[in-house]
């Protein structure tokens, strides 16, 4: 879809269902060469809602036919275990994609954890040396929000170039990747965060605006100008006519009259992490194939 009709929705479960089919594609593919993708998943401690991220992400690597390994620390578990682990997955041929689950436990430094998977297995594209590729524009492991929001974008809008976005937040993990993919798709890109000032009338020039910053229903109609695409980040649990929902950042029921297009909370943005979780894992193991192919030609053209 390349145009907007005025105020549609943005179905994410729709998007994420085709992007998980082209991952299921490739992935018989790849076993046809003899590769089973394989996603190991590490969790550390008893935090609720990460046992249900988890477990939705073995459900979809086992719908698209990617192998899942789970592997479960107890809350009390040393720094020491955890990275011992995935030293071992690290030297594990047959494991493609590493993903540790945060938050960790606060006696864990999740930095350090973070920085000991190897690059190549970083499926949720958080190592320093897949950050700091993204921004010098190489192929490398992206954040899978971030990553998501840009399908969505090219799905509704097409050709990105020349656009103005405007990104709100300035997280590691969704507002500077997000930045630096926009930035990638030749759009012009202003960054809003807490220090901003006239951050309302920066907004207001947006043609694309990203919502990332955990406050529920921040963003209203007056940040919006007509005829905008809106990507709402934000999962946001709030209690309301004694009930409890969830909601994004934007004022939903304010903002959609104003937009091209907008994405709801939930069934936006959310199904597309993990769908692209999925990709980068057949991803990885695509690339380290072809590493350890060229590999194993160079040395045998060397003993030759």
């Amino acid at each position: 879809m390349n145009s907007a009709a005025p105020g549609q929705l943005i179905d994410g479960k729709a998007v994420a269902a085709q992007v998980l089919a082209e991952v299921t594609a490739d992935v018989i593919t790849l076993k046809i060469e003899g590769i089973e993708p394989a996603l190991a998943v590490v969790l550390v401690g008893d935090d609720p809602a990460s046992h249900v991220y988890v477990r939705n992400k073995v459900l979809r690597a086992g719908e698209a036919g990617i192998r899942s390994l789970e592997y479960r620390l107890p809350a009390e578990a040393s720094a020491a275990e955890v990275l011992a682990l995935v030293a071992e997955l690290n030297g594990d041929a047959s494991v493609h994609g590493i993903l540790v689950q945060l938050p960790l436990p606060r006696h864990i430094d999740e930095t350090a954890v973070l920085q000991a998977i190897d690059p190549a297995k970083d499926v949720d594209g958080f190592h320093s040396e897949n950050v700091g590729g993204l921004s010098q524009g190489r192929d490398v492991l992206v954040p899978c929000t971030p990553a998501g929001c840009m399908r969505l974008l090219r799905d509704t809008l097409g050709d990105l170039a020349g656009k103005h976005a405007v990104v709100i937040g300035r997280s590691n993990i969704v507002g500077k990747p997000m930045a630096a993919l926009l930035l990638a798709a030749d759009c012009t890109v202003t960054v809003l965060h807490s220090r901003s000032k006239n951050a309302q009338a920066l907004c207001r020039k947006a043609d694309i605006v990203v919502a990332a910053v955990g406050r529920p229903r921040m963003i209203d109609a007056e940040w919006i100008k007509p005829g905008a695409v809106v990507i709402d980040v934000g999962i946001n649990r709030i209690e309301e006519d004694g009930k409890s929902r969830l909601v994004g950042d934007v004022d939903f029921a304010k903002v959609q009259p104003l937009t091209a297009a907008i994405t709801p909370v939930p069934g936006g943005v959310g199904p597309m992490t993990i769908a692209l979780l999925m990709q980068n894992t057949v991803t990885a193991a695509r690339q380290q194939h072809a590493r350890q192919a060229a590999s194993g030609t160079s040395l045998q053209a060397a003993t030759q």
